[in-house]
């Protein structure tokens, strides 16, 4: 009952409903009152060069628009098949990496000595595992969790309207935090993701590195961060660099911020209300922040409103995504493709 392999939830899914969709488009003979524009890229988080910004800055023509929409984002929040929410991205958090680097003269293993690059990596991010970032709501989190939490069971759903309290509420802070996708709508989140060191067996390290990925509530800045951090690690012999997406290394961070998110356009979201309460009766259109990262910063930075949706259901503690084993409901998947060409076809009618 379910399609499995990489990109099944992020993103081919919504690629193939993106294609699907225009195929059934021209074999219908629809002719829409505004031009589609479809973009396939690669590169959104890593690699030598990233399609989106590429595209924009080198062919613009292609891709001017009054509006984007970025199936990479959003999608159908569901508790064991049932849909709760229907949900749009309106902000994100940012990306970014920082390498970690620990050195010493090295030697022989058999005189070991306490400056080890090994074990200095080791407790840095023992400190980080212990560190918890600050929380904090922005306008789209907080309308996120009070649309939510109607929906919700009734202590998850208390706690929700808890921290929107002022002071907010520690205790429900502390409850909701357990859960990880909401500690990551609620806190700048850094962990480690690859570590090496070491060059032989029988020798001590001369050095030992790790990166270590963050992502970035909006109003803060990956500098920031990376003062954070070594405040963090507290150990002046452990270097903090910034890793570009082009894998190039550089001992300061940019300053930039996330963007502020684009107003609601009506003429996206009256089709997409009436659309998704077709699909999904009752449940509410409801503005969240992805806790990831999309290309919808290259199109909100060409000054194009771009918005994340898509129709596919993947319940709350089944998010797969960069993992091994992605999978998404056959039943998921063909009902997004449905909603997905209707709301196209709702969205390019007169």
């Amino acid at each position: 009952g379910y399609f499995y392999g990489r990109g099944t939830q992020d993103m081919k899914d919504s690629d193939a409903i993106a294609v699907v969709s225009m195929i059934r488009m021209k074999k219908e003979g629809f002719i829409p009152d505004r031009d589609i524009i479809l973009a396939l890229t690669a590169d959104e988080e890593g690699g030598q060069s990233n399609g989106v910004d590429w595209l924009i800055t080198n062919h613009r023509d292609l891709v001017d628009a009054e509006f984007a929409l970025n199936p990479d984002s959003g999608g159908v929040d569901g508790d064991k098949g049932k849909a709760v929410i229907v949900g749009v991205e309106a902000t994100e958090k940012l990306y970014a990496d920082y390498q970690l680097v620990a050195t010493d003269a090295g030697g022989h293993s058999s005189i070991p000595h306490g400056n080890n690059p090994i074990y200095r990596i080791s407790d840095a991010l023992s400190h980080l595992e212990q560190h918890t970032f600050p929380f904090e709501l922005n306008p789209v989190t907080r309308v996120y969790f009070e649309k939510t939490a109607p929906h919700m069971p009734a202590q998850t759903g208390a706690d929700m309207l808890a921290i929107l309290k002022t002071p907010p509420d520690q205790a429900a802070i502390a409850r909701l935090s357990k859960d990880p996708t909401y500690n990551s709508t609620t806190h700048t989140t850094c962990v480690a993701t690859l570590i090496s060191g070491g060059h032989a067996h029988n020798a001590l390290p001369q050095q030992a590195e790790a990166n270590v990925n963050c992502r970035i509530l909006p109003g803060h800045s990956p500098e920031e961060v990376r003062h954070q951090l070594i405040q963090v690690f507290a150990d002046e012999k452990v270097t903090v660099n910034y890793v570009s997406n082009a894998g190039s290394i550089s001992h300061g961070a940019p300053t930039r911020v996330s963007l502020p998110p684009p107003p609601p356009m009506p003429a996206v979201f009256a089709p997409l209300e009436s659309v998704a309460g077709k699909f999904w009766p009752g449940v509410p259109v409801v503005p969240d922040m992805e806790t990831g990262a999309s290309d919808s910063i290259y199109t909100m930075a060409a000054g194009i409103p771009s918005y994340g949706i898509n129709g596919i259901l993947i319940d709350h503690d089944d998010v797969r995504a960069h993992g091994k084993d992605e999978r998404v409901l056959e039943t998921s998947y063909y009902r997004g493709a449905d909603f997905y060409y209707e709301f196209l076809k709702a969205l390019t009618s007169k």
